[in-house]
């Protein structure tokens, strides 16, 4: 690692001394990041067949964070060097995403990022569990490096705490309300019977191709270990969770509230935005939102016949039975025929449509209580592994049948499988791209699918329509929400009747989400900035292109280089529309 390091040190050196022209350099810039963050990537050596990164986790010492930010500044200082009009073709999205990263990461230390690591819903302590879910051991030297890593699984948790034991003496821990939630979610993994862990599951799964002696011993090892070391740890955890981080939790909900929060929060709003955008600019653009969405479900109400004001119709949605599935057996079949009925549709709006599959699935147990009620979780065609559209079938009272379109647009297709489907399968594209996390592009293109359902003919009637709008209503409170708590001090009271009074959400739905927002600061102004955007360049394409524009190019232009900054990609669809109107 030093010598890495080392290597990429003395290569700027060679850059500043040799002054190559942009493209070089760049070429150069872009070589040195991917060969360090190769090196930082211990998931990507894992699927490359690296048997010693099988056996590790993550290395998330001090002394690792600390030399990853010094590293991060200075490649952010050889970017800035590099003037992106001089580069050419893929180079310029190229330079805006990386740019972007570093000048982000630069902003947002790493060492600092340490002191968050876990939200209502997840974090740390549920990494393991999916670790063991995408796992796919092959042979018997697999195994052992599986069962090796579960016995460093002790040691890697304790350098956790160690961090929160630092986030306690800054002052800087999650509030307390969220707590006893995280508390459950790890309780929940402690079993008496190791094959039951879901840690056991790669081992459960090993091919028939190793002898049944070897196998049987291999399981027989991973049970035992589980059950000697792993489980102990995990009940440690959440010791520590009641004992020492509960009781030093804050009782604010706000990031503000810590020292530095404020800025710290303005940093998060340009991170998760992509744009230079203040948090009073946010809250605005919420403000209006909610008031033009909340005239349209009016209009919708009025085509269903519904007499009564707008409580008393989302009570009727919140109570009637015949919103909500009788079984889970239900959900998943409706989640499932949703599907397929998106899939058909597809081609109607896209050219190129991605080769990796998806999957129905429901959120694990484990994990349900606190969940969202829909997740996509990535596949890798490399690894034999399919896209997952996660349902949650926990309380399905709170399930409501009406917003399953909407949830699966966003999810599955046209939303986040199809776009990361189709980013893995760009070709000649960097490396850090194909990792890329640009929220307000992947989750604003997820919004944007929601209405894009309009033009698929996807709203089978009016309350299904009324379910789109709410979960537009959603992200619009989004913006209204987050900024309210972490930057004007609202309470969760105030925060959650933004969604109760505005949205036909449910409940629990509410009370998840007002948890997520809490515990993740930022992330959930991503969707709808970037799907006002989204929208704004297809209304702007339409108007000055007519019966020539061509909404399957539209769409393919959007995504033919994967995630992007929304300044880069405002900048790339306005030349697609001058260019199609030439």
């Amino acid at each position: 690692m030093r010598h890495l390091i080392c290597g990429i040190a003395a290569s700027v050196l060679i850059a500043s001394a040799v002054h190559a022209d942009p493209a070089e350099d760049f070429a150069s810039l872009v070589a040195d990041y991917e060969a360090w963050s190769e090196e930082q990537n211990v998931q990507a050596r894992i699927r490359a067949g690296d048997l010693d990164a099988m056996r590790e986790w993550r290395d998330i010492s001090r002394e690792a964070m600390e030399a990853r930010d010094a590293q991060m500044a200075a490649f952010y200082e050889r970017v800035r060097a590099i003037d992106p009009a001089a580069l050419e073709g893929s180079g310029t999205a190229s330079y805006a995403v990386l740019e972007h990263m570093l000048r982000h990461g630069v902003a947002l230390p790493q060492a600092q990022g340490m002191y968050f690591p876990f939200t209502n819903d997840s974090g740390f302590h549920t990494s393991a569990d999916f670790a063991a879910m995408s796992a796919r051991l092959r042979n018997a030297d697999e195994a052992e490096a599986w069962i090796d890593r579960l016995e460093a699984y002790p040691a890697h948790l304790d350098a956790w705490t160690g961090w929160l034991d630092e986030a306690i003496a800054a002052g800087w821990t999650q509030p307390r309300e969220i707590i006893p939630g995280v508390i459950d979610q790890i309780a929940a993994q402690i079993v008496e019977d190791p094959r039951e862990s879901a840690l056991y599951m790669p081992l459960a799964n090993l091919p028939a191709s190793i002898p049944a002696e070897t196998r049987e011993a291999l399981q027989d090892r991973g049970a035992a270990v589980i059950a000697g070391t792993v489980m102990p740890a995990i009940a440690g955890l959440r010791d520590y969770f009641e004992n020492t981080y509960l009781p030093a939790a804050r009782d604010s909900i706000g990031i503000s509230e810590i020292p530095g929060g404020r800025e710290y929060y303005r940093a998060l709003v340009r991170y998760h935005t992509s744009l230079d955008l203040s948090p009073e600019e946010v809250h605005q653009t919420g403000l209006d939102e909610v008031a033009r969405i909340r005239a349209e479900m009016d209009e919708v109400i009025a085509r269903t016949g519904f007499e009564g004001s707008f409580d008393a119709f989302t009570h009727y949605l919140r109570t009637d039975p015949r919103f909500y599935a009788q079984s889970e057996m239900e959900l998943m079949m409706r989640a499932s025929y949703l599907s397929k009925l998106a899939d058909d549709a597809m081609p109607r709006v896209f050219n190129r449509l991605p080769r990796l599959p998806y999957g129905v699935r429901a959120v694990p147990p484990a994990i349900a209580p606190n969940y969202t009620t829909g997740r996509y979780w990535p596949g890798d065609a490399e690894t034999g592994r399919a896209g997952g559209y996660m349902v949650n079938t926990y309380a399905l009272d709170q399930r409501p049948l009406y917003e399953l379109p909407a949830l699966t647009l966003h999810e599955a297709v046209p939303g986040h499988h199809h776009q990361i489907a189709l980013a893995q399968e760009i070709e000649d594209m960097p490396a850090f791209r194909r990792r890329a996390s640009i929220t307000a592009f992947t989750e604003g293109w997820g919004l944007y699918s929601e209405f894009l359902g309009i033009d698929m003919g996807f709203y089978e009637d009016a309350y299904e329509d009324f379910g789109r709008l709410s979960y537009e209503m959603w992200r619009a409170c989004r913006l209204v929400v987050d900024t309210g708590i972490h930057y004007f001090g609202w309470t969760r009271e105030e925060a959650e009747s933004c969604f109760l009074d505005n949205s036909a959400l449910a409940p629990l739905n509410v009370t998840n989400e007002v948890s997520r927002y809490i515990s993740w600061p930022g992330q959930a102004l991503a969707y709808k900035t970037g799907e006002i955007l989204i929208r704004r360049l297809r209304a702007d394409g339409e108007a000055r292109l007519g019966e020539d524009f061509d909404l399957a190019d539209f769409h393919d232009t959007i995504l033919e280089e994967g995630p992007l900054p929304l300044s880069y990609l405002e900048a790339k669809m306005e030349a697609w529309i001058a260019e199609q109107e030439g």
